[in-house]
């Protein structure tokens, strides 16, 4: 089975892609959401956030994210410190949910596979792409918040160009191409490429 990270910068569509790809009877691993999960159940993640951010960090048990927002804002410092908890943890529980799976590939999706390390885990990467604009107009209306925080958010992220370099496939959402024919074209090739793995052991 091939493991495959699925990836693009802020409004980019990774995650209504990665939606094509589980129409298509294929896993997806949503990094995100794992990182908040571990983050509230993990005990040994837990214990490093406390360790880090101090008692405040969890409130009854339950994560303050308030608080360590107000901590890592403007704090690169601490927000490398959090990254070194989580994405290792992360990382570690995508491959163990990865290996359960009987699919010829499994996806994972995340915004930060290069800038965490974590494809190295991974057999291919696929990359989302779309123009700065469309991606700046997309997060503007879904998330209703300004031009100046999106370009915060993308500054914090690789630089587009050079992370969409690095993948081994690109589906274009651009708003020109339809996505669902690239999905299915990298789906049968994702398959092929799994079929002549297991061939060839």
């Amino acid at each position: 089975m091939l493991k495959i990270g699925i990836t693009g910068g802020i409004g980019s569509g990774k995650s209504t892609v990665a939606k094509v790809f589980e129409t298509l009877g294929i896993p997806v691993y949503n990094a995100d959401d794992a990182a908040k999960r571990l983050m509230q159940e993990d005990p040994d993640v837990k214990k490093q956030i406390i360790f880090l951010f101090g008692e405040k960090a969890y409130d009854q048990g339950k994560l303050n994210r308030s608080w360590i927002s107000e901590q890592v804002f403007g704090n690169p410092e601490k927000v490398k410190a959090l990254n070194a908890i989580v994405h290792p943890a992360t990382i570690r529980d995508a491959h163990m949910w990865m290996n359960q799976q009987q699919t010829p590939y499994t996806l994972k999706e995340a915004a930060l596979i290069f800038e965490s390390g974590s494809e190295k885990e991974l057999n291919y990467v696929i990359g989302v792409d779309a123009p700065q604009e469309l991606r700046i107009q997309r997060v503007m209306e879904r998330d209703n918040t300004t031009r100046e925080a999106i370009l915060q958010r993308m500054n914090n992220q690789l630089d587009e160009s050079e992370k969409i370099n690095r993948c081994d496939f690109i589906i274009h959402n651009d708003g020109k191409q339809l996505v669902i024919p690239q999905v299915i074209t990298l789906h049968q090739q994702l398959v092929a490429l799994s079929k002549s793995k297991s061939a060839n052991g």
